[in-house]
Order: structure tokens, then C-alpha cells, then sequence
């Protein structure tokens, strides 16, 4: 077992910011790679079907292809695919590739129903052989040394095949696997079953990626010893806490309230700015939902703010509480 408890620096750890749908997008990424020392991002799917997806598919969900396939304060980005088909993903895989991604990954975690009910997601976790042609088609046509990683969760229904997606996986060629130490149905209720990753570590001659349940510095120390990883990916707890990569690898002060609040306003004035100013509203409400575990002021402030359907009044009302938080000091 690796002692990571006892070493006062983590700056050797990979931290990775997890794909999460609808709240991890290109401004989110921008904001959150400039304030944390991230090793990698990965984005938001892109739903494969039939067919050879056009560029600006893959541009709309990671414009930083337009800049190296980097954020502007030069975070790798890597895209990631949903899918079922073989031959489909590997051929969007090759043109993520082409256009600039740092290398590629395959969801088999997402555990929303209406993706499951389209066969992809973690649904695909209960056929092994599937997720092995998957990769195994990506890998074969993606050229070295372009990454071509996986993430899973433990299972659907149940986490009895956890090891045999990790083999199949590992298998067919990918560079990495990062595993949700969750089945689908478990959902996001805590615990993280870590000790899962612990022994699919053990049989990987891969890196694996722990994620789950990582809020702060404390729980990826305690993450790291259980599971023996040196690369974590971290979701929720990032947008729960905004400088949460660098509070774990440089061992930083907490953001505190102000500061989010100055964050929150400068993601406001840049969402408003964006083709996504209509989701203005419902993607701040989103983030406090979030900011509550980690900031008590954030649930009062959400209270005045859920109210309110225009974007005018929300600004307003942000506004306000940072200059009334300012006037104080």
C-alpha cells in the first residue's frame, strides 16, 4: 500500500476533472482550469449513433480543439464518446484524434435512463464482450501514442461483472481506466465502494483512476491509501468546492465564500456573453445546488435566488451579496 497520508505534498498526483453532463462544459472548464493545477479534463459526451459525426459537432462540445486541444491556461482536454457501436465509435474516435483531442475516451458510466435506453452508458456494463469490442475498435483505429481510456462504474444492477469490464477494457488496449466506485443503480448516494478499485488495480498493468466521493483534500488521502492510485477524478466535489485540484495537490487554502461569489460573477458576465445566456438561469441554480455541501451561505443566498426566472434578477441578486460581503471587509 502506498502511503500517501504521510506525504506532505501530492503535486506527483494526476488529478482529472470528471465528464459530467450539462455541468462541465467549455466555460466551465476555462473557469475551473484557470484556478486549479488540473493534469487533464475530459468533456461532456458525444452521442455516436450511425454515422461519422460532422466537425462541429465535436467543436461545439470542446471548442478548445480550435487552440490545441487545450484550455486558454493550457489544460489538456480530451473528448469523450457514447456509444454501442464498434465500428461507429472508432471511426469518431479517429476524427476526435485528427481534430486536436488529447487523446479519447469511451463513457460506460453515465447512468441516465434515457441514454441507458438508447444502449449506451453503463447499460453496456452488463455485456463485457460489447465494451471489449468498443475499445478494442477505438484502440485499433486511433494511432500511438493518442490515449484511448475508458470510464466505468462498478455494474448496473449490481457489481458482480466489475472485474470483467476492467479486464475487458484492459484487454483491448486502453491506455487508462478510470472507474466510479458506484453501480448504476447505487447512484451518487454515498459510499464510495473504493475498495472495488483496489482490487482492479492489482490485476491493471494500466493506470487506474479512482473517482468517487472526493470532496476535499482529506477524502483524496484517504481515497489514494485505500485504492493505492496515484490519479484521481474528481466531479461534484469540484464544482461543490472551485479550487478543490489545487486544496488537494499544493494543499491550498479553501476557497472561501468571497471568492466563489467573485467566480460566480465572472462566470455570469461570461455566460451571458455566450450562445448558452438562455440556460443562464437554470445552470446557476444548478451550480448552488452543488456550493450548498461546501458554503452555508450558499443555501440562504439560493433561497432568494430560486425565485427569480429572469436573468436580470439573478445577477442583480448575486451582485448584491458580493457587495455586501465586500462592504465588510
Amino acid at each position: 500500500m502506498r502511503h500517501f497520508l504521510f506525504q506532505p505534498g501530492l503535486k506527483h498526483v494526476r488529478i482529472i476533472l470528471a465528464p459530467m453532463e450539462g455541468v462541465v462544459d467549455n466555460l466551465m472548464r476555462e473557469l475551473l482550469s484557470a484556478i486549479n493545477p488540473y493534469d487533464l479534463m475530459v468533456t461532456e459526451f458525444v452521442r455516436v449513433v450511425d454515422q461519422l459525426l460532422p466537425e462541429k459537432v465535436f467543436y461545439r462540445l470542446c471548442p478548445e480543439l480550435l487552440q490545441g486541444g487545450m484550455t486558454l491556461s493550457g489544460t489538456p482536454v480530451r473528448v469523450q464518446l457514447l456509444g454501442q457501436e464498434p465500428d461507429w465509435m472508432a471511426e469518431n474516435a479517429l476524427r476526435a484524434i485528427e481534430l486536436g483531442s488529447q487523446g479519447v475516451d469511451a463513457n460506460f458510466g453515465c447512468p441516465a435512463k434515457m441514454v441507458n435506453r438508447s444502449k449506451g452508458g453503463a447499460v453496456l456494463l452488463q455485456y463485457p464482450e460489447q465494451i471489449h469490442k468498443i475499445v478494442k475498435a477505438m484502440r485499433q483505429a486511433v494511432p500511438e501514442p493518442h490515449a484511448v481510456t475508458a470510464k466505468i462504474r462498478l455494474g448496473f444492477e449490481d457489481k458482480s461483472l466489475f472485474m470483467e469490464n476492467a479486464q475487458a477494457i484492459y484487454e483491448a488496449g486502453a491506455t487508462e481506466l478510470a472507474v466510479h466506485a458506484r453501480s448504476k443503480k447505487d447512484g451518487y448516494r454515498p459510499p464510495a465502494y473504493w475498495e472495488y478499485i483496489t482490487e482492479i488495480r492489482k490485476k491493471m498493468a494500466i493506470p487506474v483512476i479512482a473517482n468517487g466521493e472526493i470532496w476535499n483534500r482529506e477524502d483524496a488521502l484517504r481515497c489514494m491509501e485505500v485504492t493505492g492510485c496515484d490519479s484521481i477524478m474528481v466531479g461534484r466535489g469540484a464544482i461543490s468546492l472551485p479550487n478543490l485540484a489545487d486544496h488537494i495537490k499544493n494543499n491550498a487554502k479553501q476557497y472561501s465564500w468571497q471568492q466563489t461569489l467573485a467566480l460566480l460573477m465572472s462566470y455570469s458576465q461570461k455566460e451571458l456573453s455566450g450562445r448558452k445566456s438562455c440556460y443562464y438561469p437554470a445552470r446557476i441554480k444548478q451550480w448552488f445546488s452543488y456550493l450548498n455541501r461546501q458554503y452555508p451561505q450558499a443555501d440562504a443566498l439560493f433561497r432568494e435566488l430560486r425565485v427569480h426566472k429572469q436573468t436580470d434578477d439573478i445577477v442583480t441578486t448575486l451582485s448584491q451579496a458580493y457587495r455586501e460581503i465586500d462592504d465588510k471587509i
